[in-house]
């Protein structure tokens, strides 16, 4: 069984592995590709969704000329009794019409810069006053209202340019509150574009200052933007926020061992890192800006590569990392998961989701996500059976000794029981090695007399014969002469001269 168990892992346990090539765009351009962008980067699924509008504008427009035909066909045919439902329905086919145009002239105001007349005249027109801007703003809103005209005043012209494409832009997107999520979040991406293009084209700013310069603009703007465009009632995001909640909750009994997360959070440190992880992805929904909620993100990440580095005593791998995540997810059940995700990926600056750390944690998040959403009992290692017993309520895997506790029993309780459990332990093992150690010493003191013992049966069979000191040699400098047959030993002369 257990050698069956190890071949599922290897064999089976696909839905947790993740190649670190499925993280990348599906067209290859090399970016970090998005769930929600259908596999694309940013930058190419702007482009598939260019083509697309496109395509569905000339469509559009196909059927509109269609009907105007058939319709002028009718009036043609018949002015009688039909003559003023004709007419009507001219002035209706009319005025869908110009629907169409000025759906084309927006979709193309979304992907083309704009000149600099144009650009002049609606400066111009933003001098008007508008109540999204200046309405009662709240405390957070005033505050970084502040902190961004301070930043500004260090760019000089190309921060006061700036300023003036921030109120343009916040102008423009109180007049569009009746567009849907998606082309807002167009509008947001071209002006996140446009402002880019600006400082380093005509300002010539340096990148490092264009990205710090871009990073304000985002925070600026999606503080004041933030209400009408997280979770729009438009949407249903709300929808998929509960079906994500209520999918968690339901998977409540999935252990570390299933995932095979490689962390002990028996290790208190370990288990200090485990709950920071949770902390940051639960304080991502108190963030407005798009890169305070990659933020958490990223310090939630880091946190688990900390607590795995910890439990292996080595660093994680990719491998480690997602299930890890999945699992911090479960254990977490984070607010509004995929109403932030969807926030970040429609209105965080691009750059940020297509490269770097920030870009690699969230899309190992929608991945998470992704996964848990279709985990069964094969990516869990389990039996049919079990799963859905377990999905039902109607056995848990958890340990026989946390199921002696009541469920109002809190957390103290069984720690306190947990640690007397550890000490029995710990006492028998103490124990053992006590006994272990007697046994030792009686070991080394038979050692010692069988050691003793052989070397006095090796003296008596070979007794040592100590044989009398023999006469010592006479030196050669001595006096005696005579018997050892050398002449006197020269006397040192003293030379008078």
């Amino acid at each position: 069984s257990c050698g069956r168990r190890k071949m599922n892992l290897k064999s089976e346990r696909r839905g947790i592995h993740v190649d670190q090539s499925e993280l990348l765009c599906k067209k290859g351009c090399g970016y970090y590709g998005n769930p929600a962008w259908q596999g694309f980067c940013s930058k190419c699924w702007r482009e598939e969704y260019h083509k697309a509008r496109q395509k569905q504008i000339q469509e559009d427009w196909e059927l509109a000329e269609r009907l105007q035909r058939e319709e002028e066909e009718a009036y043609a045919s018949s002015q009688s009794t039909q003559g003023a439902q004709s007419l009507t329905f001219s002035k209706f086919e009319e005025k869908k019409t110009n629907e169409k145009t000025r759906k084309v002239t927006t979709v193309k105001k979304f992907f083309t810069a704009s000149s600099r007349a144009g650009a002049k005249k609606e400066i111009q027109e933003a001098k008007a006053p508008s109540p999204s801007i200046h309405r009662q703003a709240s405390i957070e809103t005033d505050r970084v209202s502040k902190e961004f005209i301070e930043f500004i005043r260090t760019y000089q012209k190309p921060g006061q340019d700036i300023y003036k494409q921030c109120k343009l832009f916040l102008d423009t997107m109180s007049h569009k509150r009746d567009l849907s999520i998606e082309e807002q979040s167009e509008c947001a991406q071209d002006f996140y574009q446009n402002v880019a293009d600006r400082l380093q084209t005509r300002w010539k700013v340096p990148p490092e200052k264009v990205e710090k310069a871009m990073d304000e603009v985002e925070k600026y703007i999606m503080t004041r933007q933030y209400k009408y465009v997280f979770c729009p009632e438009t949407t249903d995001d709300e929808k998929k926020d509960l079906a994500v909640q209520k999918r968690i909750r339901a998977l409540h009994w999935v252990t570390p061992q299933m995932l095979c997360v490689p962390i002990s959070e028996e290790i208190p440190e370990v288990s200090d890192m485990v709950v920071k992880a949770i902390t940051d992805i639960i304080e991502m929904d108190s963030k407005r800006v798009p890169r305070d909620k990659l933020a958490c993100i990223t310090k939630c990440s880091k946190h688990i590569f900390n607590a795995i580095k910890i439990t292996k005593n080595e660093p994680a791998s990719a491998d480690d990392f997602l299930p890890t995540l999945i699992y911090i997810v479960l254990k977490g059940n984070p607010p509004r998961l995929q109403s932030n995700i969807q926030y970040i990926t429609r209105f965080c600056n691009p750059s940020r989701l297509m490269t770097g750390e920030d870009g690699y944690y969230f899309t190992n998040l929608c991945c998470a996500v992704a996964f848990i959403e279709k985990l069964d009992a094969q990516s869990l290692n389990l039996s049919q059976e079990d799963f859905d017993r377990f999905m039902t309520g109607q056995t848990s895997p958890k340990k026989q000794e946390s199921d002696s506790f009541s469920p109002d029993v809190c957390l103290g309780v069984k720690q306190m029981c947990k640690s007397l459990d550890l000490l029995s332990q710990l006492n028998e093992r103490q124990e053992r090695i006590v006994s272990e150690a007697k046994k030792l010493e009686k070991d080394l003191i038979d050692w010692t007399d069988g050691i003793t013992k052989e070397v006095e049966e090796i003296v008596e069979k070979y007794p040592l014969e100590i044989k009398p000191k023999s006469q010592a040699l006479a030196a050669i400098d001595s006096e005696n002469v005579e018997n050892d047959k050398l002449p006197p030993p020269l006397q040192p002369q003293v030379y008078a001269g």
